[in-house]
């Protein structure tokens, strides 16, 4: 599917931010092998979260959608889940196959999952090598290092374990796993990642502590199933805030926007760059926090983004590149060398399609250099397959006169289904 996109359009008006992807994967996984009813209110129903609820319902799960965004999930505890009858598939979500590869390695039985031809080249390595330290035997391609992977699970052992990088998937693997572990289980991180697994555990009655850069977790009898509220996602929202502060003139309201202080480096970055973003009505759903938030359109400046931000950030990056764009001077990303194994290789998309309409890039290993403020053209991008590629060329092309198109833009349904009907309603 391809969408044409008309330019130098205003963002008015307020919004919801559609749930966060990443919470709405871990109530189902914790939901599943706590123990009781957990309801879910607002769940996203995308592809990548669809996922996770497949696989645990082919673990014997019960899952049940009492309307399009709320789950009841009966929990079979954390030691009911089902042998599959066959490999379990995670699609395009990263998630999903690492996270539950820390839960298939408590478990008694071998169990397989896989994923799509973009999951069979994502490093699975690093998630294999802790749950092997630990106990788990785990079989994959080259090594062990790629998809699909087959685990059979059984006694493990808590572990001290330094990430190598920055990565919550990988720490979440290993507090998952360590909730099946003889003894504690810290994960030290040189730089703090997002931390929404730590938080959930807490909420269904996990041992979770963390200070001075670790985390631990002591192993417990059982999780107690929980009511659970999902946020707006502020990595969805983050387009739309882009996307205004491209436009000058533009005024949005987001509502309900999760501000996981782990989470929210794209709000830093934008105002550093010169973006009018203000913050209302901030509360706690659930352990997180949540709020309002308020962006007006002015002229953005660029600047150097790189150290203990990145983890902050990584999935805007896209985003923050177009916004470079518009900017006046040079902005520099470094240190996200990680962008080069996500959905797509994040920094080669974003340099093809910056160039495409006109702006000056310099692809680095762990980043790029764009030269922002000169003269753009309407263009025909390439999403690459990748959601957050589809709409961070969506975002410039509202800000270029005349028609750009995107190409092969279904894939924004990984995370946000509605994302083009949603622009337009407060596109004038």
């Amino acid at each position: 599917m391809d969408v044409t996109v008309e330019g130098k359009r205003r963002l008015r008006g307020e919004i919801f931010a559609p749930p966060d992807k990443s919470i709405s994967h871990r109530s189902v996984m914790l939901g599943a092998v706590a123990e009781g009813i957990t309801r879910v209110e607002r769940f996203l129903t995308a592809d990548d979260c669809l996922r996770t609820v497949d696989c645990f319902k082919k673990m014997g799960v019960d899952i049940l959608f009492e309307a399009p965004d709320k789950v009841i999930i009966n929990g079979r505890g954390l030691r009911g889940l089902k042998k599959p009858d066959g490999p379990l598939y995670a699609g395009n979500s990263g998630t999903t196959i690492r996270l539950l590869s820390g839960i298939l390695a408590g478990q008694g039985f071998e169990a397989t999952i896989t994923g799509d031809e973009s999951i069979l080249k994502r490093p699975m390595g690093r998630v294999v090598e802790p749950l092997t330290m630990m106990g788990a035997v785990i079989e994959g391609a080259g090594g062990g290092r790629y998809a699909p992977l087959t685990i059979r699970g059984g006694r493990l052992k808590g572990i001290r374990y330094e990430l190598p990088v920055a990565s919550a998937q990988v720490k979440s693997a290993i507090l998952l796993a360590g909730l099946y572990a003889e003894g504690e289980t810290t994960v030290i991180e040189k730089h703090k990642t997002r931390d929404h697994t730590e938080i959930m555990l807490a909420h269904f009655g996990g041992r979770i502590s963390t200070s001075d850069g670790e985390v631990r977790l002591t192993p417990v009898d059982k999780l107690s199933a929980e009511r659970v509220t999902v946020p707006g996602d502020i990595s969805s929202a983050a387009f739309f805030m882009a996307a205004a502060a491209v436009t000058e003139g533009s005024e949005l309201l987001i509502r309900d926007v999760g501000i996981n202080p782990t989470r929210t480096g794209i709000i830093d970055v934008l105002r550093e760059m010169g973006c009018n973003i203000k913050i209302y009505d901030e509360r706690i759903w659930n352990g997180e926090k949540v709020a309002d938030v308020l962006v007006k359109g002015e002229g953005l400046r660029g600047i150097t983004i790189k150290g203990e931000i990145i983890p902050r950030l990584i999935d805007e990056i896209p985003v923050i590149a177009v916004a470079a764009a518009f900017a006046e001077g040079e902005t520099i990303i470094r240190d996200a060398a990680e962008l080069r194994v996500k959905e797509s290789d994040r920094i080669k998309a974003i340099a093809v399609n910056l160039r495409r309409f006109g702006t000056e890039v310099t692809e680095l290993e762990d980043g790029m250099i764009i030269r922002g403020g000169g003269f753009l053209k309407p263009a025909e991008f390439e999403s690459f397959g990748d959601h957050r590629i589809a709409m961070a060329m969506a975002v410039a092309a509202l800000a270029i006169p005349g028609p750009s198109r995107i190409k092969n833009a279904e894939c924004v349904k990984i995370s946000f289904p509605g994302f083009f009907e949603t622009l337009e309603e407060v596109l004038c």
